[in-house]
C-alpha cells in the first residue's frame, strides 16, 4: 500500500509540476505588473475593511477562514520536513513560491468572486469548479476538480493535520493518539454541524490570536539567539544555491522541497483559497483578490519564516541526503516534523518548548481541518446542484471525522504522502484552469485600478468589461 502511494506521489510531484507552479507565479506577476508589490498598501487597507451580510462574510472573516486553511501543520511540521529533506536552502525557495504565488492567489481568488453564486440557502458559494464551468464551459473538468477536491480536502488532507496534533501531544505530554483523536473529533463535530457562519466566527477569533502568539515566541527566541542570526541567513542563501559545504548535491532537493512545502503551506495555485474568497461580501471582485494575495505573505513570510528561524538559529534539525545518508544530525532518532520546533523552543526556554508547540499546532491544525471541511462542503454543494442528494453533506461530515480519526493514529510518513497527493492533484487541475481563464481576473484588476485612480470606491460591472456568465454580478447590478 505504502509503495503504491509513494509511486503515485512521485508521479504527481514530478519536475513538471514544480516548473508549472513557479512558472505560473512568475507569469502572473508579469501580467499583473507585480501587483503584489504595487498594491501592498491596498491589500492591508482592504483586509481591515468591509462588512458581512446575510449571504456572505466580511473581507476579514474571509481572510481569517483562508488563513485558517493556510496556517496549519505546514507552517511547523511542513517547514521541518522541508529543511530535513531539502536542507536550509528550502526555506529560500518557500519565500520565492510565496512572492510569486501572491499573484497566482490574486488571479484564482478574483475569478472565484467573479463567478460566485448563491446556494439554496442564500449563501455565497464559489471556487474553481464554479469558474471552470461558467468561464470555460467544460462541465466535465469542473466536476473532475470538484470530486478531486472533495476527496483531497475531505479525506486526505485532514489526516495530515490530525497526525501532527497527535504527534505533538504525544511528544509533549505522552497523550495517546487515540485520546487526542477523540477530543479533536468532538470539537470538530460541534463546529462543522453548526454551518459556515460558525466556522467563520471561530476562525476570525482564533486565527489572529494563535498567529500573533506564535510570532511573539519566535521573536523572543531570535532575540535570545541574535548572535546566530547572520550565519543562519547566510546558511539559507548558500544552501539555496548549493554553495554550502556538504550540501552542494542538494540544490535540486532544496528547490523541490521548498516548492512542495511552500505550496502545501500557502496554498497559492492549489485552488483552495478561492473557496473562501468567494464567500466574502465585497463591491468588486479584485478587492478579495488583493486580500487573498496578502494572506500568502502572512502564511509564508511571517509564520513559516518564524518556524524556520527558530529551528535554524538553535541548530535543532537533521538533514537527510538523497541516498538516505545523514548530512546534519543534531537530533538523533527524531523524525522530521513538530519535534524540530519543539526541541528548538525547548533549547532556549527549557520546560516550555514541547508544550507550547503542541498547543500552537493544536490550534493551527484544528482550524485548518475546519477550512478543509468548508472547501469540501462547497464542492459537494456544487455537485448537488445537479444530483440533488442532501445526504451528501451529512456523509461528508461523517467522512471528515473518520479521516481525522484515521490520520491521528497512522504513521506520519503515510499521512504526509496522502496529503501531498491531494495537494498535487488540485494544483495540476487548478493552475491549468487559471492559465486558460486569466483574462477576466486581469480585466478586473485594470478596472479596479482605473476606479482607484479616480478616487472612487470601485464597483463591478461585468458587462462593461465584456465578461460573460458572471450572473451574480449582472443580477446585482
Amino acid at each position: 500500500m505504502e509503495q503504491i502511494v509513494n509511486t503515485l506521489n512521485s508521479l504527481i510531484w514530478s519536475p513538471p509540476l514544480i516548473v508549472l507552479c513557479l512558472g505560473a507565479g512568475l507569469y502572473f506577476s508579469i501580467r499583473t505588473r507585480f501587483m503584489q508589490l504595487r498594491q501592498f498598501g491596498e491589500m492591508v487597507r482592504l483586509m481591515l475593511s468591509g462588512t458581512k451580510s446575510d449571504a456572505g462574510v466580511s473581507s476579514f472573516q474571509a481572510l481569517a477562514m483562508s488563513l485558517s486553511g493556510r496556517i496549519g501543520i505546514g507552517n511547523i511540521a511542513g517547514v521541518a520536513t522541508a529543511i530535513a529533506f531539502g536542507g536550509p536552502g528550502a526555506v529560500f525557495w518557500m519565500w520565492v513560491v510565496a512572492f510569486f504565488g501572491a499573484s497566482t492567489a490574486y488571479v484564482e481568488s478574483t475569478l472565484a468572486q467573479i463567478y460566485k453564486e448563491k446556494d439554496e440557502k442564500g449563501r455565497y458559494r464559489g471556487g474553481p469548479a464554479y469558474f471552470i464551468e461558467k468561464a470555460m464551459g467544460q462541465r466535465w473538468y469542473a466536476w473532475l476538480f470538484a470530486v478531486v477536491t472533495v476527496v483531497a480536502t475531505g479525506f486526505l488532507l485532514p489526516g495530515v493535520q490530525a497526525n501532527g496534533i497527535a504527534s505533538s501531544m504525544t511528544n509533549a505530554w505522552g497523550i495517546p493518539p487515540t485520546a487526542t483523536a477523540a477530543v479533536v473529533v468532538v470539537g470538530l463535530g460541534f463546529i462543522i454541524f453548526g454551518g459556515v457562519k460558525r466556522i467563520a466566527s471561530f476562525a476570525q477569533v482564533v486565527v489572529p490570536f494563535m498567529a500573533l502568539a506564535y510570532l511573539l515566541i519566535a521573536l523572543v527566541i531570535m532575540f535570545l539567539n541574535a548572535s546566530a542570526l547572520p550565519s543562519m541567513v547566510a546558511l539559507i542563501f548558500k544552501s539555496a544555491f548549493g554553495l554550502e559545504a556538504g550540501m552542494g548535491a542538494m540544490l535540486g532537493l532544496a528547490i523541490e522541497w521548498g516548492v512542495k512545502r511552500g505550496i502545501y503551506s500557502n496554498e497559492a495555485g492549489q485552488g483552495t483559497g478561492p473557496h473562501h474568497a468567494a464567500a466574502a461580501e465585497v463591491s468588486h471582485p479584485a478587492k478579495q483578490g488583493f486580500v487573498q494575495a496578502f494572506s500568502v505573505y502572512v502564511d509564508t513570510l511571517l509564520v513559516c519564516s518564524a518556524t524556520a528561524f527558530m529551528i535554524l538559529s538553535t541548530g535543532m534539525y537533521n538533514v537527510v541526503g538523497r541516498g538516505g545518508e545523514m548530512i546534519v544530525e543534531a537530533l538523533p532518532g527524531i523524525e522530521a516534523g513538530p519535534g524540530f520546533a519543539q526541541y528548538a523552543v525547548e533549547s532556549v526556554l527549557p520546560g516550555y518548548g514541547a508544550g507550547f508547540v503542541a498547543v500552537a499546532l493544536l490550534f493551527f491544525a484544528f482550524t485548518t481541518i475546519l477550512a478543509y471541511y468548508y472547501m469540501a462542503e462547497t464542492n459537494v454543494t456544487y455537485i448537488n446542484r445537479k444530483v440533488h442528494r442532501p445526504w451528501l453533506v451529512f456523509a461528508l461530515r461523517v467522512g471528515v471525522l473518520a479521516a481525522v480519526t484515521f490520520g491521528a493514529v497512522r504513521s506520519a510518513e503515510l499521512a504526509w504522502t496522502l496529503g501531498d497527493i491531494g495537494v498535487g492533484l488540485m494544483a495540476w487541475l487548478n493552475i491549468i484552469a487559471i492559465l486558460i481563464l486569466q483574462k477576466p481576473a486581469l480585466a478586473a484588476l485594470r478596472d479596479y485600478e482605473r476606479q482607484q485612480a479616480a478616487g472612487v470606491d470601485p464597483t463591478f460591472d461585468p458587462e462593461a468589461l465584456g465578461i460573460r456568465n458572471a450572473d451574480f454580478w449582472r443580477t446585482r447590478k
